[in-house]
């Protein structure tokens, strides 16, 4: 379905790490939202917490669109344009989550700090290759 080898041709920007170590960073990222976002519903509040929800899951959707555009369309740029997009996604949410349960905001902020890694790497490959 996907072209994962593709990876493997491009020039890599430095501080690339290889590419057996996405697979298990992006287990722990997924467990660390999951558990923000159990954390941000059952916490009871008076809070409207209608935003959070579309913010999380837009951002969800967003993340899910990244592997489609880079490794399937091996399309550079429009994945950079959806990692942006992300960035800001994932920053408006843990903002909102925070408002609800502090612990939930901090549980994405791995997360963020990953996917603007991951910024910086799409920028590096897209400007390489």
């Amino acid at each position: 379905m996907f072209d994962f080898s593709w990876y493997q041709t491009l020039n890599q920007p430095p501080l690339a790490p290889p590419a057996e170590l996405f697979s298990p960073v992006w287990i722990v990222m997924y467990i660390l939202i999951a558990l923000a976002f159990i954390f941000y519903i059952t916490k009871f509040t008076f809070n409207n917490k209608i935003l959070g929800y579309i913010l999380f899951f837009t951002q969800l959707l967003v993340n899910f669109a990244w592997t489609p555009a880079f490794f399937g369309a091996k399309n550079i740029l429009l994945a950079l344009i959806i990692l942006i997009v992300l960035d800001i996604l994932v920053l408006l949410t843990i903002i909102e989550f925070t408002k609800v349960s502090k612990l939930a905001g901090r549980l994405l902020i791995p997360y963020f700090i990953w996917i603007i890694f991951a910024t910086y790497l799409n920028i590096g490959i897209l400007f390489l290759n």
